[in-house]
């Protein structure tokens, strides 16, 4: 599976707020330390089998009968299992401190090292694509233990079409480093470093943005024209990130002949680009019905005439402040779990006890939540910024679902395991519709349940319409890049643009706000990843109703698929659950349980 990108910020923990003792990872599992001995010895065993791997079988992968292919998979996944545990603690212990100098040198050091040493590996994928596809299938009908790598075959042929020379492959490999990589590695570094003035204090992009759901609106206003002010101090270099990072993409795309700038994504993510039309062009007819029309109840709540961008998540004024100790948080999320199946809390709970969670909030700590797979012969660690709000509770069960899903994955081996992004979030939104529903049940007032709902639907709104928002921006982004260089005002529109039609017209929006494309991290770290999210979330309300209806094999399935990891496409894993991704009315299914939230939301305004 592939590492998580941070989700949307929702902030860091602050101390002396009696969350209690927060988590810090423990990555000893990895390596004891990045001196140690055996780290060092993994890396010269990287670039050795590499070389060794390539002298025996660069040029001869097409004679290879079933039984020598195997073992050339085989001994592949083993090269890439090491390398990927190396690449893990470089980079885990770069994201506990970002702007530490010798962690970032280390960091770099270790991916330099692990591209050069990886680079005789190129032709592996280059030359499977050139065997005939009546050979390849003989070979995996004779061999069982090979046909069983069939899903990885097939995701390396469908760049068959996009696939450059020998040569030409090499080059882009060994620039990697310098390339994408390292532009992703200045935004970082930038984002990290960075201090926002709010009143007397100096903060955090995290800490600052976490300002944003405050019950204090001043408070609220101060962060985000911080934000603001603070974005335009740097938008000359984060507009000329994303001019470089979405030219080379152009570049890339035009000599590989992809059709469109999302048309890699699709392909690295099997699905068809037809599936992610039909789920955007759902989500934005369904703007005037879910965001326009729940921003405006907020409106009403609040007393306003027009809501400002700093009261997009802001606590309603009916909502008593409320802080969740850590201890509190695990043991919500857990029973959570348990309700549901025991297993999935015994699959969470060494998360908790055995220091694969990082909690606490750090100077210079990566923003944001994430859960790391590393490899399958390790475990996952769960990076989060946990300040105590309700939607920090939520985060853990979101990231505890990724931590699942990605250990019960690990039986299938590294090169299957590798869960595409729009299966990667399954798991995960599960895990918080499970924690909402237990804590939904237990809400002992009309108030409290009306509190709930209102979360519960601003975060799906956060999940899927500011996620497709966001990859219309990016759509928009690439297009008028490859009309020439954008100005940070050209994209400010751009972003003004989707923002506008997506939030409706509830919001004022203030001067300023034209610049919050500006601290996304996906639009550097991953292009088009971000549609993944609204398809995890339509996927899973699906997935509920089948639950809800009562499936009395419902829990076998669940587990089944989850284990399945990348070992199967999109429509074999939902066809046990009656459900089909590329039917349009599938994403409507999805949608409809947010309109029913809002539909119970509004009821109690009688």
């Amino acid at each position: 599976m592939p590492p998580h990108l941070p989700h949307p910020a929702r902030d860091a923990a602050d101390p002396g707020t009696g969350l209690g003792d927060l988590p810090e990872w423990d990555l000893t599992d990895l390596y004891p330390a990045p001196d140690a001995p055996g780290l060092a010895s993994d890396l010269d065993a990287v670039e050795a089998e590499a070389a060794a791997f390539a002298a025996d079988y660069q040029d001869r992968l097409a004679g290879l009968d079933a039984a020598g292919l195997l073992e050339a998979v085989e001994r592949y996944e083993r090269i890439e299992t090491l390398a990927g545990r190396l690449g893990s603690y470089a980079g885990l212990r770069y994201y506990q401190a970002t702007t530490d100098s010798a962690r970032a040198k280390f960091n770099s050091d270790i991916q330099d090292r692990l591209t050069d040493a990886t680079a005789p590996l190129v032709f592996f994928a280059l030359e499977i694509n050139r065997i005939d596809d009546a050979a390849l299938e003989a070979r995996l009908a004779a061999d069982a233990g090979l046909a069983r790598y069939r899903p990885v075959f097939a995701r390396i042929r469908a760049m068959r079409p996009h696939q450059l020379s020998d040569e030409l492959e090499r080059f882009l490999h060994d620039t990697s480093a310098v390339g994408a990589a390292a532009w992703n590695k200045l935004f970082d570094e930038t984002l990290a470093g960075m201090e926002f003035a709010v009143g007397s204090d100096r903060l955090s992009l995290e800490r600052t943005l976490n300002l944003l759901t405050d019950h204090d609106r001043a408070r609220r206003e101060a962060a985000a024209r911080a934000l603001a002010a603070g974005f335009a101090g740097e938008i000359k270099l984060f507009a000329r990130v994303h001019n470089t990072l979405a030219k080379e993409k152009e570049i890339h795309d035009r000599w590989r002949k992809m059709p469109s700038p999302q048309h890699g994504r699709h392909l690295s993510n099997q699905v068809e680009p037809e599936v992610v039309q039909a789920l955007r062009d759902a989500v934005v007819a369904a703007y005037p019905r879910l965001s326009h029309r729940y921003y405006a109840l907020k409106a009403r709540w609040m007393g306003l005439e027009a809501l400002e961008i700093w009261d997009r998540n802001a606590p309603l004024p009916f909502e008593a402040p409320r802080l969740y100790g850590w201890e509190e948080a695990r043991a919500i999320v857990s029973a959570a779990y348990a309700a549901f199946d025991p297993a999935l809390a015994e699959l969470a709970e060494p998360f908790f006890s055995r220091g694969w969670i990082d909690a606490a909030a750090r100077p210079g700590k990566a923003p944001g939540a994430f859960a790391h797979p590393t490899v399958t012969a390790v475990h996952p660690y769960i990076l989060l910024n946990y300040l105590g709000k309700p939607r920090d509770v939520m985060t853990l069960a979101h990231e505890l679902g990724h931590g699942v899903h990605q250990r019960l994955a690990a039986a299938q081996g590294e090169l299957l395991s590798q869960t595409p992004l729009t299966l990667a979030e399954t798991a995960s939104v599960f895990g918080e519709m499970l924690t909402f529903r237990a804590l939904l049940s237990r809400a002992a007032t009309a108030t409290e349940r009306k509190v709930l709902l209102a979360g519960k639907v601003e975060d799906m709104i956060n999940t899927v319409v500011r996620q497709i928002a966001f990859y219309d921006f990016e759509g928009r982004l690439h297009a008028a890049r490859r009309q020439g260089e954008l100005t940070p005002d050209d994209i400010g529109s751009l972003w003004m643009e989707v923002q506008t039609a997506s939030l409706g017209p509830a919001f004022r929006f203030m001067d300023g706000y034209q610049t919050f494309w500006a601290y996304i991290p996906h639009f550097v770290h991953s292009p088009f990843y971000v549609y993944a999210y609204a398809f995890g979330d339509g996927l899973v309300n699906a997935l509920y109703a089948v639950h809800e209806e009562g499936d009395p094999g419902f829990r076998a399935k669940y587990f089944d698929m989850l284990r399945a990891g990348g070992s199967m496409h999109h429509r074999d894993l939902l066809a046990p659950f009656g459900l089909d991704a590329a039917d349009p009315a599938f994403w409507d299914r999805g949608l409809a349980l947010i309109g029913r939230f809002i539909d119970e939301l509004e009821a109690m305004e009688d």
